[in-house]
């Protein structure tokens, strides 16, 4: 699974002109599925994204997680995550999984993170999607998890 995990102030996903999910001070996490992801997979990134300690102490480093502040958490379908520019100027996307397995892993996902946290806002799988945000640092951070 692939993920890009951004610190924000606050951060909201529209789909024609509807907020689908918003947060304030926590995570936005772009996730994508690829073909040897299964629920091991999504259960160890939810696990990542939690204790990833990324926000900052009373010292000002780096050394508390979205458990420790209690910040919001916004995940994001994003399959061009698995984008392949090495054949040139347009992108493949064959290295992401198909959108069915994609679609019931990012569900997955948003069912552990709930199980785990509070709040856990979405996107929408499949939608044209508006993705506003306000990134804290900026602190963004690739992350995988095979």
């Amino acid at each position: 699974m692939l993920a890009l995990v951004q610190r924000v102030r606050e951060a909201r996903v529209e789909v024609a002109g509807r907020v689908t999910g918003a947060v304030g001070p926590g995570l936005l996490v772009f996730v994508c599925v690829v073909p040897a992801d299964g629920e091991r997979e999504a259960a160890r990134l939810v696990d990542r994204l939690l204790e990833l300690r990324i926000f900052a102490d009373a010292a000002g480093k780096m050394n508390r997680s979205l458990q420790d502040m209690g910040g919001g958490l916004l995940i994001v379908p994003q399959f061009t995550l698995a984008a392949d520019t090495a054949g040139g100027n347009r992108p493949s996307f064959s290295a992401a999984a198909p959108p069915a397995q994609g679609r019931a892993l990012y569900e997955r996902v948003l069912q552990f993170a709930r199980a785990r946290h509070t709040p856990v806002a979405a996107g929408e799988f499949g939608a044209d999607m508006q993705v506003h945000l306000i990134n804290d640092g900026p602190v963004t951070i690739p992350l995988e998890v095979r």
